[in-house]
């Protein structure tokens, strides 16, 4: 259990026999039955914080893995054309999901995408790889991103998680989701 996170016990009358975790802010809320020894509740507590946990790690690839996982996409479909030098997490993207840098062959992913289903991370890994091929967002750059089976599906996704979070999507210069820097 990380020793900085900051954990909330609510107790509940009409909780019998579930108990239920989950993120609130930086904090986490353990959900127990109002009727739960101490002991009980202890031992649920560091049981469903590590779960919690877990269940974010896995959420959370790190470098390392996006960059397994980009090769994987690239093999799949793109033939083993597009293989990234990098793939990693970056902080400082507040108005797009990713850049490509074909240069060097690096690819970053924004930190916002953290969380949210494989499949759509999958689709802004595929994105920027073939901003590997196709620099620009021409009909060429579209067909390869189309490969992607979830391609639709996931802008949908994404206009979506823009819309509810109330942030403005990125511009783009083709379907609804995507803006990249492109620097050779």
């Amino acid at each position: 259990m990380d020793p900085g996170a900051e954990v909330e016990v609510r107790r509940s009358k009409r909780r019998r026999r579930t108990v239920s975790a989950y993120r609130e802010g930086d904090r986490i809320v353990v959900l127990i039955p109002a009727a739960m020894s101490k002991r009980e509740e202890g031992r649920w507590v560091r049981d469903m914080v590590a779960r919690l946990e877990r269940s974010e790690a896995r959420k959370r690839p790190s470098d390392d893995q996006l960059l397994a996982r980009a090769s994987q996409l690239n093999n799949d479909i793109f033939g083993g054309l597009a293989q990234p030098a990098s793939v990693r997490w970056v902080g400082n993207q507040r108005s797009r999901w990713g850049s490509c840098t074909p240069g060097d062959r690096s690819i970053r992913l924004s930190a916002r995408l953290q969380g949210l289903p494989t499949w759509v991370i999958d689709y802004v890994i595929v994105h920027e790889l073939a901003h590997l091929l196709e620099p620009s967002h021409d009909e060429r750059f579209w067909g390869w991103v189309n490969r992607y089976p979830r391609a639709e599906r996931a802008r949908g996704y994404l206009l979506g998680w823009s819309a509810a979070a109330q942030v403005d999507p990125p511009d783009s210069e083709g379907p609804p989701g995507c803006e990249d820097e492109v620097i050779d």
